[in-house]
């Protein structure tokens, strides 16, 4: 049922926006947020790179999170606005670290503003909204945004006030470019590696760092490493493979604060080797990966592969393990729990009895019931990769002690 409408009053005069007029708009953001993404994008080109970098995930939700805030102020006006305010200077912090005017972010705030009263105006026919109302609105609306852009200007402000120099702002400049998959060809990057006096590389290995970072890790670093430690994901760019002088380098800088070390990729893909090393820090905090200073992406590819899309994973085991369906939940954990043991070993009973801590006729006769349940399913080479791989991922979860298919919601992408 849509909300009641608002009936239209005569020679009414501009004030705050009714809180009622919150549930009209609510439903509207999802909607509203992608209407922005494509007239901005398409309007504002640089920022297309920006929605499929790195950062994509968190400017999206500031993106959406400004929106929310305004929809809950016109709620309640004393909504705090204190998460909201911290999102948009970081707003200007990326437009200061890319190089731009910020000018360019308030042109894409305008824009935006634009949009949503081209949404309102379909709304007021569709509720029959008072012209009143909808001036009240353009103007708490263009108000919020100039809002928006002095936070931001603070965020901005604030990079300049802290920025060393000028090269250190072309080299922050020239990692978001390298990150955003710009070609490497591209008449920008030369530029910038000539003006920062940095040869571009045929192979990089980034970084990535927890927060915070110590103040002293840039004088530590190397000349030749790009760095962005002002994110909320902070991280480095080391041109070339890790040699152990660089290593040692880097754990030194760091002092004791955890990092990641990615793949050495061609600088083209180093989007890539800083999304794995992301990653891994995202397993360790799920348990997953042990905890430690200092983690090399290379010692959990395998884990990477097998947890980069639990859903399939899921599939994968819901449809090999269907013979066992019908067993009860204790007879089916003990299966499952052998039938890893052996796809994993493939020992003898003896030996996959050890494992389990089993003894091996007890082994013996589970395997005998897996054949009668799988028959020449596991004889067959690709049925027993794909068990073996949903087994392994599940097993890094606990689940297949448990005897459960389903991996949990933390293993998701974040």
């Amino acid at each position: 049922m849509p909300p009641r409408a608002i009936p239209p009053e005569v020679n009414e005069p501009l004030g705050p926006l009714p809180p009622e007029f919150a549930a009209i708009m609510r439903p509207e953001l999802p909607g509203l947020i992608k209407e922005i993404r494509v007239e901005v994008t398409r309007a504002y080109p640089e920022y297309a790179h920006l929605l499929n970098g790195p950062n994509a995930g968190a400017i999206r939700h500031g993106v959406e999170h400004a929106l929310s805030a305004f929809v809950d102020r016109v709620a309640d006006p004393d909504a705090s606005s204190a998460v909201r305010d911290e999102l948009l200077r970081k707003f200007g912090r990326v437009e200061a670290y890319e190089g731009r005017d910020l000018e360019t972010l308030q042109g894409a705030y305008r824009l935006g503003a634009r949009v949503a009263l081209r949404r309102a105006k379909t709304i007021g026919r569709r509720y029959d909204l008072s012209p009143t109302l909808l001036l009240t609105f353009a103007d708490a609306l263009f108000a919020y945004i100039d809002e928006l852009g002095a936070l931001s200007r603070e965020g901005y402000q604030e990079v300049q006030a802290r920025s060393g120099s000028a090269l250190e702002t072309l080299r922050r400049r020239l990692l978001h470019l390298i990150l955003a998959g710009t070609p490497l060809n591209h008449a920008t990057i030369n530029e910038l590696c000539e003006q920062a006096s940095w040869p571009l590389p045929d192979e990089v290995t980034l970084i990535a760092l927890r927060t915070p970072t110590p103040d002293r890790i840039q004088a530590d670093l190397d000349v030749d490493v790009l760095t962005d430690l002002g994110v909320p994901q902070p991280h480095l760019l080391v041109p070339g493979p890790l040699t152990p002088e660089r290593r040692a380098m880097l754990e030194s800088a760091a002092f004791g604060t955890p990092l990641t070390i990615g793949l050495t990729v061609p600088t083209a893909q180093a989007a890539d080797s800083l999304r794995w090393a992301r990653r891994v820090l995202q397993l360790v905090d799920d348990d997953i990966v042990a905890d430690a200073q200092v983690i090399d992406t290379a010692d959990h590819l395998a884990t990477l592969w097998l947890l980069s899309d639990p859903a399939l994973v899921n599939e994968i085991a819901t449809r090999e393990l269907a013979p066992l369906d019908k067993s009860s939940g204790t007879r089916r954990a003990r299966l499952v729990e052998t039938l890893h043991a052996w796809l994993t070993t493939r020992g003898t009973a003896d030996q996959v009895g050890d494992v389990l801590g089993v003894h091996a006729q007890t082994v013996r006769y589970r395997l005998r019931n897996l054949d009668a349940h799988f028959g020449a399913r596991l004889e067959d080479p690709d049925h027993r990769f794909a068990m073996e791989a949903a087994l392994r991922a599940l097993h890094l979860h606990g689940g297949v002690a448990a005897g459960q298919v389903t991996m949990t919601s933390s293993s998701r992408e974040t």
